[in-house]
């Protein structure tokens, strides 16, 4: 008797795909909870940087995985005597309601409160619409 005839086989198909519009909200809330830090740093006055690895070539020509800090722009930014705040997937404004992009604060310190309303929203499934039609836009 074989060794695998004692073993009980079966043919299965691995699915560990998750659901895209479940992986696109996700992206979306923690790239707003990145922009959170963002709004901390700039209230202290600091630069907010996220540290990612690269692969370089030294002097000896051997290469070498090096820690790089890398700038994390703000979503928002001061323009006329207040503070404009727009909700971005990946490098995309998206559209908040279908006709407008950003919301408009007069102080920096709201800005929070409308991270926070952001952040609630893509959990609810609000910004599904928006981010399907930047999607769709990005790949035509």
């Amino acid at each position: 008797m074989s060794a695998l005839a004692k073993l009980n086989l079966k043919t299965v198909q691995r699915t560990v795909q998750k659901d895209p519009v479940l992986a696109r909200r996700d992206k979306l809330v923690a790239a707003i909870e990145e922009q959170g830090r963002v709004l901390a740093a700039m209230l202290v006055g600091d630069e907010y940087t996220v540290k990612s690895k690269r692969w370089q070539t030294n002097e000896a020509g051997e290469r070498l995985r090096v820690e790089h800090e890398k700038r994390v722009r703000a979503w928002f930014f001061e323009q006329d005597n207040g503070y404009y705040v727009q909700c971005r997937y990946g490098s995309r404004v998206l559209s908040i309601n279908g006709k407008s992009n950003a919301v408009f604060v007069d102080k920096l310190d709201d800005v929070a409160g409308v991270l926070d309303a952001f952040k609630q929203a893509a959990i609810a499934g609000e910004l599904d619409s928006a981010i399907a039609i930047v999607m769709k836009a990005r790949s035509s």
